[in-house]
């Protein structure tokens, strides 16, 4: 698919996700690169404009990422961002030093609105600053555009040449007006048309699917999940009865959920695919069994994955290609799409075995946010209540089960996780919260029930709100639901004695506990 592109090179900011998909909120497809890809590929990319990430080096620093200053004499636009627009002072001639006053948090800056990279934002904003450098004195031939009280340069522009330095932090929300800003950069410095968009994305992805595939024979990895739902109902619009959906009950699915899958995609189901549904149950939990650390139990749950499929397809006949859910931010938290470090595996990304018994693997959603596959699922006509479906991982309660994964915590986990669900659904809050769910700590503790001592697990409850499931923040649930949760739970969940709910945000933990 021809698109016109913007693409942020990656320093190891911890936002640089976020910033991709500020990007792509302005209609304008967006990809991550790190630092060290070539020159000569980003010429060849022929982007309409270049953001550079921040980062947790100083740039003035032997050894801190750089680059080449040829990029910014590509005559392509360039947009630094606070480590990024340090580096750019440095390589054309400014100098960058530590800051007598480091700022975090949200800071008041003073804007010339006069920039066309601030046109109509406020002379006077509220921006998220997180720097112990600053640019000292910029390079020749730039402007100041922006100062705070700490901070005489927090931002500076070439315009002539397109290239545009800020300190601070567009993509966050904690700036108020960064979409604004960004939009300003991508659609009216970079001139992008804004076409990218999820009617034409599913049009040509199914246009390209069938190319691709011809007259060959498909295995899709269908958990039920909104990502590879989206995959399945895509490829079957695409190659039709050439697909078969194989769905891998590993009992580390919800409470009642293997039974769900089946009824909405096997054969009585709307959607006239070839349903195959292997209980692997025993399997899983065999491999499983005395593993604790968490990245080794993903890798172990997707190796199995694919084993599964590559028996399957051996009853099925040849097959030529596999089908999986992958989305963007699996790419990039696996470590493939820029210089971020690993956040965790994926089972469909990290943990795949070297020698796959396949001729490729196609992911149609390889490219996009959660919320644009949602997007993709209302474009492909399936129904609202599986599009916004509660999100699941492909280790499922593997990595919601602190340490061993047993059958019986499995147990523990399903039905405190289905007396939450329940409860929240109760309240009305099940399309209000972005994320929710129960996951089993490894912790055990005294308690007394029925004037008798007892030694069981702790339940942690989590809840997020999210855009786009690279931040979030913990949600406020009413004390009332969380006290009859917990109620519940202790009261019809045998082997639990305690709940917790998290605060956590994300950064800096993440959404799932593994």
């Amino acid at each position: 698919m021809v698109q016109e592109k913007v693409i942020v090179i990656d320093f190891g900011g911890q936002y640089n996700q976020l910033v991709a998909r500020r990007v792509r909120e302005c209609n304008v497809y967006c990809e991550i690169y790190s630092y060290k890809t070539d020159i000569a590929q980003i010429k060849e990319m022929n982007p309409k404009g270049i953001i550079l990430t921040g980062g947790p080096n100083s740039c003035y620093e032997d050894n801190a990422p750089s680059y080449s200053k040829e990029l910014f004499e590509l005559g392509i636009p360039v947009l630094g961002l606070c480590y990024g627009a340090q580096l750019m002072m440095l390589l054309l001639g400014g100098k960058v030093e530590k800051a007598p006053v480091r700022e975090y948090g949200k800071t008041e800056v003073m804007i010339d609105t006069k920039s066309p990279l601030f046109a109509e934002v406020n002379s006077t904003t509220i921006c998220w600053m997180s720097h112990f450098d600053y640019i000292s004195r910029i390079a020749p031939d730039f402007n100041v555009t922006a100062h705070t009280a700490d901070c005489p340069v927090a931002a500076a522009e070439n315009k002539e040449k397109g290239l545009f330095a800020i300190q601070f932090h567009p993509e966050v929300l904690h700036t108020v007006e960064g979409t604004k800003i960004l939009y300003n950069f991508v659609r009216g410095i970079c001139g992008c048309a804004g076409t990218w968009r999820m009617d034409s994305f599913v049009e040509n992805s199914i246009q390209e699917i069938r190319q691709k595939v011809g007259s060959g024979k498909v295995l899709c990895a269908l958990s039920g999940g909104v990502d590879s739902s989206v995959a399945a109902v895509m490829l079957a619009k695409a190659i039709g009865d050439q697909l078969t959906c194989v769905f891998v009950d590993h009992g580390l699915l919800r409470k009642n959920e293997g039974d769900e899958v089946e009824e909405v995609f096997g054969p009585n189901g709307p959607y006239e695919l070839h349903f195959v549904r292997v209980n692997a149950q025993e399997r899983f939990y065999e491999k499983l069994a005395g593993v604790t650390e968490p990245e080794k139990k993903r890798k172990i749950i997707g190796e199995e994955f694919i084993r599964v499929f590559e028996e399957e397809a051996k009853k099925i006949g040849a097959v030529d290609f596999l089908v999986q859910g992958t989305i963007y931010p699996d790419v990039v938290e696996s470590g493939l799409g820029g210089e971020s470090a690993v956040i965790k595996s994926h089972h469909n990304v990290g943990g795949l075995p070297d020698c796959v018994d396949f001729k490729e693997i196609i992911e149609p959603l390889r490219n996009l946010f959660k919320d644009e596959v949602r997007k993709a699922g209302l474009e492909l006509g399936i129904p609202e209540k599986l599009v916004f479906r509660q999100p699941f991982p492909g280790p499922g309660l593997g990595i919601r089960i602190i340490g061993e994964v047993t059958a019986e915590k499995v147990r523990i986990v399903q039905d405190a996780d289905a007396i939450y669900r329940e409860e929240i659904a109760k309240a009305g809050l099940d399309r209000i919260i972005g994320q929710y769910f129960a996951a089993l700590t490894n912790m055990r503790s005294v308690g007394v029930m029925g004037d008798e001592r007892t030694y069981d697990y702790a339940v942690a409850l989590r809840a997020v709100n999210t855009v786009d499931f690279m931040t979030a923040e913990s949600a406020e649930i009413p004390f009332a639901v969380l006290q009859t949760v917990m109620s519940r739970i202790i009261n019809e969940v045998r082997g639990v004695n305690r709940v917790f709910y998290d605060l956590t945000s994300k950064p800096p933990g993440t959404i799932e506990f593994e």
